[in-house]
């Protein structure tokens, strides 16, 4: 017999069934619905050698040394700086757009002039919100801000999340930045790391102990039910601790209604050359249908000669009854569903024996760092 289930094979429910399994020396069962551990991380090789990550591309960046430090223990990684660039008007452009950005939209001139009224405008500051451009008194500044929204943001957000333009609030992009010299690093954590034998091998060391078990095509709601009346989650009829990272609306048999997502649509290209991009990524605001394209061997620092494969990502909504593999990538967070998903939260917190976590079960998009960060918070909770 187990002491806990845990549901759900991703980074949340991996590193709670490790600490359980390791520090409380409890036996462990975890329940995976998909075929293969590692969640959305899931790599694998393709035909041709390569290793591509099928729910799209992922690197581990945080700020925060002992979650870097923390993964480390469980395989090789290697230092690795995104690099990115986004097509408008048919020229790749740095992503974040920056000083070298304005030259190509503007020409050396005008771009001069620009660039000295940002320096001024914003003294010391190293990155700002693109809203800030537009919220600024100086006409000019406004002009680039607008120019921004309408031919990158507006767009891109729209075909993301499935909403027109006239709906895109300002806090939909507020996080987005650019910057204010000619940095064109992608991302500022501290740690930007790519496992050397990619994300799988990662959680098959994760899972790796005696105490823990895992069964994958396994659908955990077909085991576990919630007791309403008194509380209490069941597993085959038994009353133990379960660690639920499922999406938190199925647990409860959609009661107060389902919680909407935003899925993807990933399709997978090989090229008969050594590399078809310049770069790991590329955003495409204009074009017709898809976001963002990614060439894999970017990622891994594979020497496959001849033969490269890409993904291109194509948004859409999360349909449960979709005959091809669609999966929940997104909350769509606006108050009606943070309301909604409340309603379950409270549920939830009445009984005993659940503990809910995870980007499905918590209804938030969580980086990796964020997840693992989540799965330690509630470890201590069951810990203690």
């Amino acid at each position: 017999m187990y002491d806990y289930i845990v549901v759900g094979a991703g980074f949340c429910g991996s590193v709670i069934a490790r600490k359980i399994a390791e520090e409380l020396g409890k036996k462990v069962l975890v329940l995976e619905k998909r075929k293969h551990i590692a969640g959305n991380m899931y790599d694998e090789f393709d035909e041709y050698g390569i290793l591509v990550q099928r729910y799209g591309p992922h690197t581990f960046v945080t700020n925060q040394k002992e979650l870097a430090e923390f993964v480390k223990k469980y395989g090789e990684w290697r230092d690795y700086d995104v690099t990115a660039r986004v097509e408008i008007d048919g020229n790749l452009m740095p992503i974040p757009f920056n000083f070298r950005s304005i030259e190509l939209f503007y020409g050396k001139e005008k771009s001069a002039v620009l660039i000295d009224k940002l320096k001024k405008a914003f003294p010391g500051q190293a990155r700002i919100p693109v809203y800030m451009l537009t919220d600024n008194t100086d006409p000019a500044i406004q002009e680039y801000g607008k120019l921004l929204f309408e031919k990158d943001y507006i767009p891109y957000t729209s075909k993301q999340w499935g909403i027109p333009p006239e709906k895109i609030g300002a806090s939909v992009i507020a996080r987005v930045q650019i910057a204010l010299s000619y940095d064109e690093k992608y991302m500022q954590q501290t740690y930007q790391m790519m496992p050397e034998d990619g994300f799988t091998k990662i959680f098959h060391n994760i899972l790796n102990h005696k105490n823990i078990n895992v069964q994958t095509g396994t659908d955990a709601l077909d085991m576990i039910t919630a007791d309403g009346a008194e509380h209490r989650v069941l597993y085959n009829g038994h009353e133990i601790p379960v660690i639920y990272t499922g999406p938190i609306d199925e647990l409860f048999g959609l009661k107060y209604g389902r919680l909407p997502y935003r899925s993807l649509d990933i399709v997978f290209q090989t090229k008969d050359m050594d590399y078809f991009q310049s770069v790991a990524f590329i955003a495409y605001p204009q074009a017709n249908g898809y976001t963002r394209s990614c060439e894999y061997k970017y990622l891994t620092g594979q020497k496959v000669n001849g033969k490269t494969t890409l993904s291109i990502e194509y948004p859409l909504q999360y349909d449960p009854n979709a005959l091809k593999g669609n999966i929940p990538y997104y909350p769509v967070i606006n108050d009606e569903n943070r309301k909604k998903y409340q309603q379950y939260k409270n549920l939830a917190d009445k009984f005993q024996n659940l503990y809910v976590c995870g980007r499905l079960g918590d209804y938030k998009y969580y980086n990796m760092d964020a997840a693992i960060e989540r799965a330690l918070e509630v470890f201590n909770q069951i810990k203690a």
